[in-house]
């Protein structure tokens, strides 16, 4: 078979696409979400794109991001007027308002008066249509240095603070709006419903994206991009993975294997659950491929993260490719393509996203070698997780499945800080299994994003256990809260619950002596320590 470079599967064309038009904003991705929460489909695009490429794609509506950029400053983003003048309804927010109104003849002032964080808003029109059915005085999440005294000739002044003039524009004419604050955030009380007044008045969209239309549109481009070839799926155990199988077989049914490499770096129990539930879930066949020593192997005398990362991608292929040999033995067709479970939040993190540094590396991501010899197939590459939630339910996929916790396709091989054994794992497994138990008994597995548990191998500490001076290693536990993984909080797990856990992890894990508790957001801190 000849060398195919990688490849996501071809993008179905949406009828009401709503364009996030990125100029660099750590928020970005969130207003996608939220607009897809208003059952409107969106797309991000970088500000660099072309406004005739923009229009090209027939967008509903365009929406301005913010950004760190001032409009003044040399060499800040700009757009072409053209952008305003075509008819389509645009919505700028922060950088974008203020782009917005400087394109179009207002005035953007570097005043030194400086907005951040809670500011109160005083509506000035409360009827608009951005404002309608909203208070008079509402708090918004304000985040910049610049601001706007004048608005553009043609529009309305509807919103302003103690120190912004005009913190919001309307044109209904011209079906443009902008506002100076962020509607995306959840500290701007109605931003959802200024966010949704836009879409909804400003643009006349009718919300009717849906987890059907997901499915729907991904198993025809599905089909379009394998044809009459054959896939194979690598299976994880987490939920990624086990959607993009689930919808991948819904597409192409008996053309997809299913392979779930056992690499050893998998929590405790987890091989058996992927054997018994997937496959009564989907009766997808499932080839389950023992690998645990060549994977220890490749590893043995690696601490550094990145490093392990990339073996295990490597690894992870060639034992893919060894499969798809002996698939073709037996059944004869090509197999050509690689089903991934990657998602948004992973292409982003992996350097994808515009203007975004590589964060990490990831097995579906960034770690892929480049003789890789098969198409990749990642019809989730534009979801984020509880989007994917949703299309496994709509698949049918089990609870077991579908609300799984978030798990790192490298497995607990970037949970251990040092190198990695097998007695290393054994340990870490038996501390998660604990952690995991107690959450589960306590009912806050939906009440957290994950809890990653973390064995700092390279560590160890003073202790007494049994009346004796113990010299064992300490455990990391990081609950975590968030709602794409783009940022997250430690979670403020009871404290009696945290003390269980610690307690039953260090009577019954030997060579433990200590746990403690990672209380560090995203940013600063990354949810995995690896």
């Amino acid at each position: 078979m000849s060398s195919a470079s990688p490849a996501a599967a071809p993008d179905v064309t949406n009828p009401d696409v709503v364009l996030v038009v990125d100029f660099g904003a750590q928020y970005a991705q969130l207003i996608a979400r939220r607009v897809r929460e208003a059952r409107v489909y969106s797309e991000i695009v970088p500000s660099t794109m072309p406004v005739a490429e923009m229009l090209a794609k027939n967008p509903k509506a365009i929406i301005l991001s913010g950004g760190p950029s001032s409009v003044y400053a040399e060499g800040a983003p700009r757009l072409d007027r053209a952008l305003f003048e075509a008819g389509v309804p645009v919505f700028g927010m922060c950088y974008g308002f203020q782009l917005m109104a400087t394109t179009l003849g207002g005035t953007v002032d570097n005043t030194g008066a400086r907005e951040y964080g809670r500011t109160p808003l005083h509506v000035s029109k409360a009827g608009s249509t951005l404002f309608e059915g909203t208070p008079v005085e509402q708090s918004v999440w304000m985040s910049h240095g610049d601001a706007c005294s004048a608005a553009p000739e043609g529009f309305t002044v509807t919103a302003s603070t103690d120190v912004v003039p005009v913190a919001a524009f309307e044109n209904d004419e011209k079906k443009l709006y902008g506002v100076q604050y962020h509607p995306e955030v959840l500290h701007s009380t109605h931003g959802q419903q200024i966010l949704e007044h836009f879409l909804y008045r400003g643009a006349g969209i009718e919300p009717s994206w849906t987890t059907g239309n997901v499915i729907e549109e991904q198993v025809a481009a599905i089909r379009a991009q394998v044809g009459d070839k054959r896939a194979i799926c690598g299976l994880s155990g987490g939920v990624d993975s086990a959607v993009a199988a689930a919808l991948v077989q819904k597409a192409i049914g008996d053309q997809l294997t299913c392979v779930y490499v056992d690499h050893g770096l998998m929590r405790k129990g987890e091989t058996q659950q992927v054997e018994k539930d997937f496959v009564a879930a989907t009766g997808a066949r499932l080839v389950v491929v023992d690998a645990e020593k060549r994977f220890l192997d490749a590893l043995a005398g690696v601490s550094d993260p990145e490093t392990k990362r990339k073996i295990i991608g490597r690894e992870f292929i060639r034992v893919f490719e060894q499969a798809q040999l002996e698939i073709l033995q037996e059944e004869g067709p090509e197999v050509a393509f690689l089903v991934q479970g990657t998602l948004y939040p992973d292409i982003v993190e992996s350097g994808g996203g515009t203007g975004t540094a590589n964060i990490k590396s990831h097995h579906n991501v960034g770690g892929l070698p480049d003789d890789i010899e098969f198409e990749l197939v990642e019809p989730l590459r534009q979801l984020f997780k509880d989007e994917v939630r949703m299309v496994g339910q709509e698949l049918g996929l089990p609870d077991e499945i579908v609300q799984r916790q978030p798990f790192p396709g490298p497995g607990l091989g970037i949970r251990i800080v040092g190198e990695v054994t097998k007695e290393r794992l054994d340990l870490l497994r038996e501390a998660d299994a604990i952690a995991r138990e107690e959450l589960t008994a306590a009912g806050l597995d939906r009440e957290i994003w994950q809890c990653p548990v973390v064995l700092l191998a390279d560590v160890r500490s003073v202790g007494v256990q049994g009346d004796g001076r113990t010299y064992g290693h300490p455990i990391v536990l990081r609950p975590v809260s968030s709602e794409d993984a783009m940022t997250a909080d430690w979670s403020r797990l009871p404290y009696e619950v945290l003390a269980k856990i610690s307690t039953r992890i260090t009577n019954e894990v030997a060579d433990v002596n200590r746990v403690v508790l990672d209380v560090t957001s995203k940013p600063p801190g990354t949810i995995e320590w690896e």
